[in-house]
This record gives C-alpha cells, sequence and structure tokens, in this order.
C-alpha cells in the first residue's frame, strides 16, 4: 500500500516509534491521525507534521472507539490503523499482576479493541491496513520481562491470525518486530538492555522498515535483519536456540561491563549459534 492521500492513525504517538511513524507518513503524503493518552504530546506532534490529535488510553475500548469514530468524522475513512503504544515491566513470573495486566491490556486487547472498531468499516470498503507494532519479543523472547515476552507473542500471534482471516476481504495486516531501538524504551542502567543498544536502530529505521514493507505489503517487517535469521534458528532447532538464549543469559548476568557486553554481542552464543550448540 502507497500511503499517499491515505488516512493513516497512530497509537502510542507522542514519542519513540510513534511519533517518527507519524512524522514519516506525514512526509510521504498521508493523513495523520497522532493518538496518544497524553493529549498535549500528541497536539504537538500533529501541529508539528499537520495532522490532527485525539486523546486514547488503548486499553480502554471506548477510548479506541472513539478514536476511529472521530478519524472517520474527520476524513470519512481510515486506509491504516498503526496499534504502536508499549508498556513494559522487569521480572519473571514474580512480577505483581497489576503490572502483567497492564502489559496485557496494551500488547493485546488494544490491537483487539482496533480491530474491533475498524474492521467493520475496512471490510465494508473492501480495503485496509491493520499495523501491530511488537516485537522481536514476539518472535523470539526478552530475557529480561515474561510479562513483555508474553504478551509480545500473543500480539504476534493476533496479527498472524487477522492475516489469515481477512486477506481475502481486501484487509492487509502487517507485524512490526524491531529489537533494540533507540527510544527512552531502553534502560541503560538494565543489562539486557544495555546488550540491545549495541544493535539499536533508530526510529528513522523503523519507520523506513515500516513504509517499505507497507509497500510490499509483507505480514512481517523486521527493522533488524538479524531477527530473519534467529527466528529460522528457532524453526530449524528449537533445543538449540534455547541453549543459545540460556547462554547468553547466563554472559548478560556475569559480564557487565561496557567492554564485555560489546563481545557478547559481537560473537555471544545468540548472534554465533553455530559452535557450541
Amino acid at each position: 500500500m502507497d500511503v499517499r492521500d491515505k488516512v493513516v492513525v497512530v497509537t502510542g504517538a507522542a514519542g519513540g516509534i510513534g511519533r517518527t511513524l507519524c512524522a514519516r507518513f506525514a512526509d510521504e503524503g498521508a493523513n495523520v491521525v497522532v493518538s496518544d493518552r497524553e493529549l498535549v504530546c500528541a497536539r504537538e506532534v500533529s501541529d508539528a507534521i499537520g495532522g490532527i490529535a485525539v486523546a486514547c488510553d488503548v486499553s480502554d475500548e471506548a477510548d479506541v472507539r472513539n478514536l476511529v469514530d472521530v478519524a472517520i468524522d474527520e476524513f470519512e475513512q481510515v486506509n491504516v490503523f498503526v496499534s504502536n503504544a508499549g508498556v513494559t515491566a522487569k521480572g519473571g513470573v514474580e512480577v505483581p499482576d497489576d503490572d502483567w495486566q497492564a502489559c496485557w491490556d496494551v500488547h493485546v486487547m488494544a490491537h483487539v479493541y482496533a480491530s474491533r472498531a475498524v474492521l467493520p468499516h475496512m471490510l465494508a470498503r473492501g480495503s485496509g491496513y491493520l499495523v501491530n507494532v511488537a516485537s522481536a519479543a514476539g518472535l523470539l523472547t526478552e530475557i529480561g520481562s515474561a510479562p513483555y515476552s508474553a504478551t509480545k507473542h500473543a500480539a504476534v500471534a493476533l496479527a498472524e491470525w487477522l492475516s489469515v482471516q481477512h486477506h481475502a476481504d481486501g484487509v492487509r495486516s502487517s507485524c512490526v518486530c524491531p529489537m533494540g531501538v533507540a527510544t527512552e524504551f531502553l534502560d541503560e542502567e538494565d543489562p539486557v538492555h544495555q546488550f540491545l543498544a549495541v544493535t539499536a536502530v533508530t526510529p528513522d529505521d523503523v519507520a523506513e522498515a515500516v513504509v517499505r514493507g507497507l509497500e510490499d505489503e509483507r505480514f512481517l517487517i523486521l527493522p533488524h535483519p538479524d531477527v530473519e535469521e534467529f527466528f529460522a534458528r528457532k524453526g530449524e532447532d528449537y533445543e538449540r536456540y534455547l541453549k543459545g538464549f540460556r547462554r547468553l543469559k547466563q554472559k548478560l548476568e556475569r559480564q557487565p561491563t561496557a567492554r564485555s557486553r560489546w563481545t557478547v554481542a559481537r560473537t555471544g552464543s545468540l548472534s554465533s549459534g553455530r559452535g557450541s550448540g
């Protein structure tokens, strides 16, 4: 899909990937609806790109429906809905239920709410595009966060289902799965995030990958080419893949210095994965 003259809605758009996506879509000639739960921040983005701003808490279905209604009232249609908002929570199964629920609501139910709200309009027209921004954690895993990894896996599964279910109806689906991205999400004090920072791409890189992915109507959009290789290895030899991630976790825990992180990133079991599996 060429987004020129299309109506594109982006959630979680006040900063990071979402903000950059809005600017890139505007540069490509789209009419952009900038959505974030912080309306003042959303307006800053919309004013800069000539879009419109709508307050929306994506974990609230009524807010998501209102977002779609406002976009249709303003532009008569929604051609592309980019469900981008994200949260994180560090830790394993011991993470409090409220944090698990927040990840579930934002990473899974927000995509469900968006689909419920916008699909009827797209199906009636026989065209449309749903873009779910997930994560490489949804294809591989997130060593430092069980809630993030589990809910991003669910986000990928939902996007896959939407692609299978509605492709013949003219509605396309893509799932964006970046690894580390240079935004405020990367915590400099977290060894896992320090590792991701070594190969982090910029939000501009992600936006470029998304625009090209939409043009080609690719389901899986991977701003990091390495992720495709890792994902393929997972399917080829699951046990070896898991062994590699276990080894990487141990190295991250054992080698906290910047130099060691660089070494792990360049020669560690995740990226080499061949010599000792």
